[in-house]
C-alpha cells in the first residue's frame, strides 16, 4: 500500500512547499500531490507534523563510522556498519572511501563492494579509492609508502565492469593523462587531490577526463597571484565540482565562503571524510598504526596532521547555514542534489520529484535529523 508523507515543509526543484504531500509506492517516490488528492486520501498516511522534508543526504567521502574503518576491515560488514552510522544523520546514500594502502587491501575492498550490493546494503552507491596514486609532497595522513604509478593490472582492475559509482582521486603529476582518459572512458569519475600540480598541468587533466576535487584547499597546491596551482584551477573550471570539508577546522570559513562565490553554482559538494567516531562513543581509532582520538571536533595526528573528520552530514548541512551564510534550501542541495548530480545520478537520487528514489530526510529547521528513509523504508 503506498504511503502519503503529509503535513511537513517539503523541499521540492522550486523551493518549499507546505500544501503537498510527497506519496511513496515501493522504493520511489510515486509523486507529489496536493494534501487533498484522493490518491493521498487513499494512502497509509505518516504525518510529520510541520517538519521539513528534504532529499536524503549524499557523501561521497566516507572513510568510517560507527567505530569501524573501511581501511581496516575492508569488509561488507564495516561498510554495512559505516552506512547505518551515517543513517541517523540524515545520510541515504554514500561512497565507502578507501585511502591509500597495499594491492591487497585495494582489491579486498572492491570485492566488498561488489558483495554489499549483491546483499543489499542500504544507501550503498559505490566505493571512492582516495589514492594510492597520489603526490608525496601532499600526502596528508596517507602512508607514502604505497603511492606510485598505476600499472596495466591496477587499469584493468579499475576500468573492469562494476556495480555502482566508482571515484578515483589521483594526483595529475603522477598519472599519465592518456590513463586518465582511459579511466574516464571506462566511467571512473576522476578527481585531482593530494596534489603537487601546477595550474597548467590540472588544466590539461581535466581536458583529459578529469571531473572533480577532493577535499578542495586541503593536500593540494593554493591558490597564489602569480601561480593559481591546483585551487585556482579547480575554481576557474566551471565543469568540475569541489568536494568541500565545512567542519570549521579543515578550512577557515572565509575561504569556504570565497570558493562557493567563485565556483559555478551548483558545483560545490560538502563531504564528511568521516572517521570511526561519527555514530560511535569511543572518540579514538587506529589509523596507519598510530592511536588517533577526536577532540573537539578535530581528528589529527600527535604532529597535529588532519586524519579524517568526525563531521555528520546534518553538521555539514548546519555549518554550511552558519558558518558559509548559505540558505537552507542551498545547504541542502550541497548535500543532496549536487553530488547526485556530480555522480551521475540526478535522475534518480538527491531530489523530491516523481521517480525518484524514496531516500529521504526529516528535520528539524536547525537539522536536527528525525527519520529517514531509504528506498522507501523508514529508519
Amino acid at each position: 500500500m503506498p504511503t502519503a508523507i503529509t503535513h511537513a515543509k517539503v523541499l521540492t526543484a522550486h523551493g518549499w512547499r507546505d500544501d503537498l504531500a510527497v506519496l511513496i509506492d515501493g522504493a520511489r517516490i510515486a509523486a507529489l500531490l496536493p494534501k487533498d488528492h484522493p490518491q493521498v486520501r487513499a494512502a497509509q498516511a505518516d504525518d510529520l507534523a510541520g517538519a521539513l522534508l528534504v532529499p536524503g543526504f549524499i557523501d561521497v567521502q566516507v572513510n568510517g563510522g560507527g567505530g569501524a574503518l573501511f581501511n581496516a576491515a575492508p569488509t561488507v560488514d564495516t561498510i554495512r556498519t559505516i552506512g547505518a552510522a551515517h543513517r541517523q544523520f540524515g545520510t541515504t546514500g554514500f561512497l565507502p572511501t578507501l585511502i591509500s594502502d597495499s594491492p591487497e587491501v585495494m582489491r579486498a575492498a572492491l570485492a566488498a563492494i561488489e558483495q554489499a550490493f549483491a546483499e543489499g546494503v542500504p544507501g550503498l552507491l559505490g566505493v571512492h579509492l582516495e589514492g594510492p596514486f597520489l603526490a608525496p609532497e601532499r600526502k596528508g595522513v596517507h602512508d607514502a609508502k604505497w603511492f606510485h604509478v598505476p600499472g596495466e593490472d591496477e587499469l584493468q582492475l579499475l576500468t573492469a565492469p562494476h556495480r555502482g559509482v566508482r571515484v578515483l582521486t589521483l594526483a595529475p603529476e603522477r598519472v599519465p593523462h592518456e590513463m586518465i582518459a582511459r579511466l574516464a572512458a571506462a566511467g571512473v569519475i576522476v578527481n585531482a587531490g593530494h596534489t603537487a600540480a601546477d595550474y597548467a598541468t590540472v588544466r590539461a587533466a581535466l581536458a583529459a577526463g578529469v571531473r572533480g576535487f577532493t577535499h578542495l584547499f586541503n593536500a593540494m597546491t593554493p591558490f597564489g597571484s602569480r601561480a593559481p596551482g591546483v585551487v585556482g584551477a579547480a575554481l576557474d573550471d566551471a565543469g568540475s565540482w569541489c568536494g568541500i570539508i565545512a567542519d570549521g577546522h579543515h578550512v577557515h570559513p572565509a575561504s569556504l565562503r570565497t570558493a562557493i562565490a567563485a565556483k559555478a553554482p551548483g558545483k560545490i559538494v560538502l563531504v564528511t571524510d568521516a572517521m570511526p567516531p561519527v555514530g560511535a562513543a569511543d572518540p579514538s581509532y587506529v589509523l596507519n598504526g598510530e592511536t588517533i582520538t577526536a577532540k573537539d571536533g578535530i581528528c589529527q595526528t600527535a604532529a597535529g596532521v588532519l586524519a579524517g573528520s568526525a563531521l555528520d552530514m546534518a553538521s555539514a548541512v548546519r555549518n554550511a547555514v552558519n558558518l558559509l551564510d548559505q540558505p537552507l534550501a542551498e545547504a541542502v542541495r550541497m548535500a543532496s542534489a549536487y553530488p547526485a548530480d556530480y555522480l551521475g545520478l540526478a535522475a534518480t537520487h538527491g531530489r523530491i520529484a516523481g521517480g525518484c528514489h524514496a531516500d529521504l530526510v526529516a528535520m528539524t529547521p536547525d537539522c536536527r535529523v528525525q527519520h529517514t528513509w531509504i528506498a522507501g523504508d523508514k529508519w
